[in-house]
């Protein structure tokens, strides 16, 4: 997209410049809206699961924002002469129930024929244009605070290749598909001066974006990183995902790793998340009171897994 230019209107306050997670753009000096749109391929096989994860996906982006989501549009790809449409009646089911928990409406969508199923969410949302969160604005000193654990990448795939029983992935889903909203409306009652959700880049690729978008260097403390149960063990067992290996080649001249790691250790800073845990860029001297908010709340595992340092060139380092 560098090569359509940036646009020139003074409202667009986020554009697509520093890979940010929406776009948000000012209406008046109270209010600025929204804009985000994300679909998924089926990350399990039950469509209420699904849909319930792929909206979640969806809104995460608003939240990443500091902002709250007002409508859905449904996205939606269905094999609508293979499958049995009771199979998409549960998918929407799923994301207007995960919609209708995070206080938006869904106000329509569109749908093609297409030969796999795919499902997500156009989501506006409002926010203050000077309460504005963006993965460009972490401090030197900062704390860096994730809301989830990582690991859905290789569990899914693992699934689907048997060597993970539905049972045991079944079982982190209410964590996969839990809303980033109460996390978030704590947040912004704290010093927070980044945010962004950690997705398909992995957490390494979404605290690079948060780096270079801040010209800083992120310092992540590998042993404090939550992982989700079986995820070490499953790369362990030679599963892995279709996009680790772009994942670290996003990284190459932007990360140092200064700790021994076994190769499924490694492997997992790449894992692509689907409806991951917010990053969030935290004052040092409000990190503490911010993690007890959190807990308090029932919001993780909550986790303290890195600084903000600042360097002359921005990366990643592992420590």
């Amino acid at each position: 997209m560098k090569s359509l230019g940036r646009s020139q209107d003074p409202n667009l306050i986020v554009g697509f410049e520093t890979s940010d997670d929406a776009a948000v753009y000012k209406l008046t000096d109270e209010i600025a809206f929204i804009s985000t749109v994300d679909f998924i391929t089926p990350p399990v096989d039950d469509p209420y699961w699904f849909g319930q994860i792929a909206a979640a996906n969806s809104l995460s982006d608003i939240y990443a924002m500091g902002g709250k989501p007002l409508t859905a549009l449904n996205l939606v790809m269905f094999p609508s002469k293979i499958l049995d449409m009771g199979i998409l009646r549960e998918i929407l089911r799923g994301g207007s129930d995960k919609v209708t928990e995070a206080g938006a409406s869904i106000a329509g969508g569109h749908s093609v024929d297409d030969n796999e199923p795919k499902y997500g969410l156009a989501v506006t949302g409002v926010v203050h244009p000077r309460r504005i969160l963006t993965n460009a604005g972490a401090q030197e000193g900062d704390v860096l605070i994730l809301t989830k654990p990582i690991g859905t990448g290789v569990l899914f795939n693992a699934c689907r290749s048997k060597r993970l029983s539905w049972r045991e992935l079944e079982a982190i889903l209410p964590r996969v598909a839990s809303l980033n909203r109460e996390a978030i409306e704590i947040a912004i009652q704290f010093d927070v001066h980044a945010c962004t959700d950690i997705t398909g880049f992995g957490i390494i690729g979404h605290s690079l974006e948060m780096a270079k978008g801040s010209q800083m260097e992120i310092h992540l403390f590998y042993d404090q990183i939550p992982i989700y149960p079986h995820a070490l063990e499953m790369y362990q067992r030679g599963e892995t995902t279709g996009s680790n290996k772009a994942n670290r080649k996003l990284s190459e001249g932007f990360l140092e790793i200064n700790k021994t790691l076994t190769r499924e250790r490694e492997e997992i800073l790449f894992d692509p998340q689907t409806s991951g845990g917010l990053l969030l860029s935290v004052s040092y001297k409000e990190a503490d009171t911010f993690i007890e908010a959190l807990k308090k709340k029932e919001v993780g595992p909550v986790a303290r897994v890195g600084e903000v340092v600042a360097m002359s060139h921005p990366k990643v380092k592992i420590l």
